[in-house]
């Protein structure tokens, strides 16, 4: 029986890659999608240049369809960019959300507009876990925003690994950053053909936020 052709709604960090990995053996995933800020410069969600998505593309062996937008336009833009998805035959779209009922409501809505199914592998499950399961299945990611006061820009960079959930955990923060802590960036998973090599760049403050400007080696 033919897998369903699907495509993974991807910001680059972990609980997507976690998404795509638990669905690899029952879709066919064959593009991913990125939604970038209206100069094309940095990914919205987790503030990726274009080429490290594009790596992240070549390493998985599928296109990346990408699009610039305001926040306002966000919705706008995304459906567009499924109409452009489902011309390639791709009927499925995996989401790397853990929780939040208007998280839910906006991938499904987003995706009834083009008769899509939207699929959310990870959904209500314990935080801790999941970001475990991203590191036992081989995973490798690294700190690419985090929230004050919580984390400063020290964690910038920082490994993702279980002794670094132990010290979020002491401090509070949810596991898979569920409550805004922080974000990863991927740079290894079994599914890769191979890792990739990012070189850290200026920090810098923005929105509350502090972020680390990774470029590739």
């Amino acid at each position: 029986m033919t897998a369903p052709r699907a495509a993974i709604s991807w910001s680059g960090g972990k609980d997507c890659c976690t998404a795509l990995m638990r669905v690899a053996d029952r879709l066919d995933v064959v593009a991913m999608l990125t939604m970038f800020g209206e100069d094309g410069e940095r990914s919205r969600s987790h503030g990726l240049r274009p080429d490290v998505i594009a790596a992240h593309a070549s390493r998985l062996g599928i296109p990346s369809l990408t699009t610039g937008c305001t926040w306002e336009s966000y919705t706008d833009q995304y459906i567009a960019m499924l109409g452009e998805a489902k011309s390639h035959g791709i009927t499925h779209v995996v989401f790397g959300d853990i929780m939040g009922a208007p998280h839910r409501a906006w991938n499904e809505k987003v995706c009834a507009a083009h008769g899509l199914t939207a699929v959310m592998p990870l959904w209500a499950e314990p935080t801790r876990a999941l970001a475990d399961e991203f590191i036992a299945r081989g995973g490798e990611a690294r700190l690419v925003t985090v929230r004050p006061p919580l984390l400063d820009e020290s964690w910038l960079g920082t490994i993702l690994d279980t002794e670094l959930l132990d010290q979020l955990e002491q401090l509070g923060a949810d596991p898979c950053g569920e409550l805004g802590e922080y974000h990863t960036v991927v740079t290894n998973c079994a599914l890769f053909s191979s890792p990739l090599i990012l070189v850290p760049g200026r920090q810098v403050l923005s929105n509350g936020c502090w972020a680390m400007d990774f470029s590739l080696a």
